[in-house]
């Protein structure tokens, strides 16, 4: 065999474990009704859940708790996935910058007891995808 041949057969094992090792880490797209269910069958795989962040009728978030003073590793929060179930996340690291003007929140994790344990947190926010006016102000020039 050839050197080249050799090389090709090498790169080609590389990536096929690299495939399989990422397959592996892949989850799915649940409510949290299907992650409870799962954590009771003691299936513990990562799983997605879409949401929104509980809100009242002004607008604030409801139910989000973090004390960056007492332990900034520490953030929960309220999450209403797609079928409006209500659930208690706990986020183990600092909240995530613009988390308040979030619109969506896609969490990965799984369900421990009674709450949501995240390992990550992605925000859907629509102001970073939206064109802002930017309002010039005059000055009266002496």
């Amino acid at each position: 065999m050839k050197r080249i041949h050799i090389i090709g057969i090498l790169v080609i094992a590389v990536a096929i474990s690299i495939m399989m090792s990422t397959a592996s880490d892949a989850s799915v797209y649940v409510p949290f009704s299907e992650a409870k269910a799962r954590a009771q069958e003691g299936d513990d795989t990562k799983v997605h859940v879409v949401g929104r962040l509980k809100k009242d009728a002004q607008g604030h978030i409801v139910g989000m708790k973090y004390d960056p003073v007492l332990d900034p590793n520490y953030f929960s929060f309220v999450l209403v996935d797609t079928n409006r179930v209500e659930q208690t996340v706990v986020y183990y690291n600092p909240k995530p910058q613009d988390f308040d003007r979030s619109e969506q929140v896609v969490i990965t994790g799984s369900m421990q007891k009674e709450i949501f344990v995240a390992d990550k947190i992605l925000l859907k926010c629509p102001s970073k995808y939206t064109e802002n006016e930017v309002k010039v102000e005059k000055t009266a020039s002496l």
